[in-house]
């Protein structure tokens, strides 16, 4: 995109002391005319541009002054605009921080970058939370934050399952996966990286107590290798079931399309009646048999027994619950 060029030509030129339109041409893998016309854009973007006679002459900016967004790129720029999740900003505390960041951004551009920049974030946007789900908007989230921040010890109680735990920890960083937030910290004193769902902790206080961040770990490695792992043990159970054609199609909405190739195993033909025979990679607990619920009334649980009675209860009280008076 020319845009693109136009800024490669100005760092170019921040580069180089002088260059001749041939070099520039050269550089930037175009024709000699074409470096000629971006020359002149950059002119009427208001760059200080100036050509030097002479043999060793050429074009150059005027000394001392610089575009002021070093290292970045048209496509870096725009992402600033066209990124915007002002939920995760403003959970980690920086949402006026990245609307500031923005308008310096916008300020350093030259016109035509500036309205590109704008084009793009008016025609593209990230909206990172799943749909039917209410924010994930914990409220111990700010004191864990500052943790991460200041590098010093929580103490935190959390709801696991039936009952409370309490953990001193060091919080080494937050994840924002799906619309809900995650700590990853490791457990004092055993040294034992875990993984919180922020949303279970039910009160957290920062300690004065500092850390040593430990300096091989990658945050964005850690969470990839752990999240690879979390899904091959996380469907422990096994389920048999037949489904209709309303439940099948329902299967992407209910496990979600990422997810979808290693919850359902199979996946056979339909009989003359629409059902079809199906074998389940289901995550344990409540989560799994909730699912089975979504799918309701077009599942029939085969295998296990124990998890068809479990079904066939909810289903009863259901329909007691439900049942004309």
């Amino acid at each position: 995109m020319r845009a693109e060029r136009l800024v490669a030509l100005l760092f170019t030129l921040q580069r180089r002391r002088s260059a001749t339109a041939a070099e520039l041409a050269t550089e930037l893998g175009v024709s000699e005319r074409t470096m000629h016309r971006d020359l002149a854009a950059l002119r009427d973007a208001g760059v200080p541009l100036w050509t030097e006679p002479g043999r060793h002459g050429g074009f150059r900016l005027v000394d001392g002054w610089r575009s002021g967004l070093d290292g970045l790129t048209t496509r870096e720029a725009v992402a600033l605009f066209a990124l915007g999740v002002p939920s995760a900003l403003a959970g980690l505390g920086l949402d006026t921080a990245g609307s500031a960041a923005r308008a310096k951004v916008s300020a350093g551009l030259p016109a035509e970058l500036r309205e590109h920049a704008a084009l793009v974030a008016g025609r593209f946007h990230l909206d990172a939370p799943g749909w039917f789900g209410s924010p994930d908007e914990p409220p111990s989230l700010a004191p864990i934050v500052q943790a991460v921040w200041a590098q010093r010890r929580l103490s935190i109680t959390y709801r696991r399952r039936d009952k409370v735990a309490e953990r001193e920890l060091e919080p080494l960083g937050l994840v924002l996966k799906a619309g809900v937030w995650y700590l990853v910290a490791r457990v004092v004193p055993d040294d034992a990286l875990r993984t919180y769902r922020v949303s279970r902790i039910l009160s957290a206080a920062q300690l004065d107590i500092a850390f040593e961040r430990p300096s091989s770990f990658d945050l964005a490695q850690w969470w990839s290798a752990s999240s690879v792992t979390f899904e091959q043990v996380a469907r422990p159970v096994r389920v048999q079931a037949r489904l209709n054609r309303t439940a099948v199609r329902e299967l992407r909405r209910v496990f979600g399309g990422e997810h979808l190739a290693d919850t359902v195993v199979s996946l056979g033909t339909p009989d003359n009646d629409g059902w079809a025979e199906a074998e389940l990679a289901l995550e344990g607990d409540e989560i799994g048999l909730g699912q089975l619920v979504a799918l309701s009334p077009g599942v029939e649980v085969l295998e296990p027994a124990s998890l068809r009675a479990e079904l066939a209860a909810i289903g009863a009280e259901l329909a007691a619950r439900n049942a004309q008076r």
